[in-house]
């Protein structure tokens, strides 16, 4: 198992030091105990109230990408505070991730009111989810009862059908990515630029261009 430490505190007061330091080697102690390796530590000094925080925010994409699949926090109030707090404990539960705290040594224990919440975030999101599909349904039904033909907008359809090849940027995407941004944030990077992609065609071309010098390096 790979896991994130974070450690937060709410000033940047230099007394804060010695909170931060404690938090860190408690939560690598806890980590050896599990013998779950720790490969990365983030410290921040922001208010826990405030969601847009850059270290919670590389900790969720690194948890995102499955790179670790646990969070390591001395306690859930670490993570967040009121709003902020549920919002996060509801996007890594939407990745399938977990968070470990020192205090309960595993998952935090969460108050009846806030299992409620999460309980109806879940609940809104799918039924959102499900009324989005319902009316891309609907509209693509109707649009062929009034005679469209899906397969005339099929490119390269004498080559065997599929979409035409997206003409990207490689070099911009590695660029990008070694400065640790997520795909999306890439994708949406080069939407700016005036490319038309999404975030799975970044994944899967820069996926490509991996794939490919690794069977390069293995030909030498």
């Amino acid at each position: 198992m790979k896991a994130v430490v974070y450690c937060r505190v709410s000033t940047e007061k230099d007394s804060q030091d010695s909170s931060i330091d404690r938090q860190k080697e408690e939560l690598l102690r806890l980590a050896s105990l599990h013998n779950i390796e720790v490969i990365k530590i983030i410290e921040e000094r922001h208010s826990g109230y405030d969601i847009d925080r850059d270290g919670i925010i590389e900790a969720l994409s690194i948890l995102k990408e499955k790179k670790a699949s646990i969070l390591l926090v001395q306690d859930d109030t670490r993570l967040g505070r009121g709003h902020a707090k549920i919002a996060l404990l509801h996007e890594i539960r939407k990745m399938k991730a977990e968070i470990f705290t020192l205090n309960e040594r595993g998952e935090p224990e969460l108050s009846e009111t806030d299992e409620m919440v999460l309980s109806i975030l879940a609940t809104v999101e799918e039924f959102q989810r499900k009324l989005v599909n319902y009316k891309i349904r609907r509209g693509m039904n109707r649009a062929i009862e009034n005679g469209y033909n899906p397969l005339k907008n099929l490119k390269n359809i004498d080559k065997g059908g599929g979409r035409e090849k997206i003409d990207l940027p490689i070099e911009e995407i590695l660029k990008l990515r070694k400065k640790n941004l997520t795909f999306g944030e890439i994708a949406s990077t080069l939407r700016g630029l005036g490319f038309r992609v999404s975030k799975a065609t970044v994944h899967r071309r820069y996926q490509e261009y991996v794939d490919e010098n690794n069977l390069q390096n293995l030909d030498r």
